[in-house]
């Protein structure tokens, strides 16, 4: 994993080498660090309340709450920053798969509002295999975890979880399939015994990956187990009535 400092000299090449322009909209903004305009971060929504206290999905008139009701135990909460709408979905896509890693500074911001007021947490980022990470070039969860945490001041660790398959897209599986998917996939290693373990991803579609990773700290003897993204699918499968799973091209 590149160092902190080495990260922060490409940062300062790739401003020097690039225009200012916002990742989102193209807009020029003659920004030192233009990679989202102040305009499209405004524009990003945040989830509105009320909200199920366990899950943060809003709820509509005062029903039990469909989407974390069959989740084990063991993942007490998942809190979640924005929407994923277009805008949003290019902020992601750029950092999954263009390497526009610095934007998690943008991403970390709307996200720690969401988990400030929780208590400290050992940040643990949804790991990828060996195979991905070396194609990607980094871990996306891992460059988020690392954003939040320099903003709340809490440790993050990628010794806690590793993944020991690498899972099929989940690109339009039902929530069934997608909890299938991942079960089993995730080890956690030891050093998670006794520790509150926050696990940190990128977009929060059904919950399956959280569970699962979940499912795997409390195996470890964690003491508490949460989770955070920074991005919601619009219409969970697990909860909607009509229509179809938002955001489902970006989250794997």
């Amino acid at each position: 994993m590149p160092s902190t400092s080495l990260l922060t000299g490409f940062a300062a090449l790739e401003r020097w080498l690039l225009p200012g322009s916002c990742l989102v909209c193209d807009a020029v903004t003659g920004a030192a660090d233009p990679l989202v305009c102040g305009l499209c971060r405004c524009r990003w929504r945040r989830l509105p309340e009320p909200r199920c206290v366990r899950c943060s999905q809003p709820r509509r008139f005062d029903l039990p709450c469909r989407l974390c009701r069959e989740w084990p135990e063991c993942l007490s909460w998942v809190r979640s920053g924005v929407w994923l709408d277009d805008s949003v979905r290019r902020a992601v896509h750029g950092l999954k798969y263009d390497g526009w890693w610095r934007v998690t500074e943008s991403m970390a911001e709307v996200m720690a509002p969401e988990i400030s007021g929780s208590g400290a947490w050992v940040l643990a980022p949804v790991p990828l295999t060996a195979a991905k990470q070396r194609r990607r070039g980094y871990n996306q969860a891992a460059r988020l975890a690392d954003a939040l945490s320099r903003r709340l001041g809490w440790p993050w660790r990628d010794d806690l979880l590793r993944r020991d398959r690498e899972s099929p897209t989940q690109t339009a599986l039902t929530p069934q399939a997608r909890a299938a998917n991942v079960a089993g996939a995730f080890r956690a290693q030891e050093a998670a015994a006794g520790l509150r373990v926050l696990v940190v991803d990128d977009v929060f579609t059904t919950g399956a990956t959280l569970t699962a990773a979940a499912t795997a700290l409390d195996a470890a003897g964690a003491m508490a187990v949460a989770g955070v993204t920074f991005a919601r699918a619009l219409e969970p499968l697990s909860t909607h009535e009509s229509g179809h799973e938002a955001g489902s091209r970006v989250k794997g």
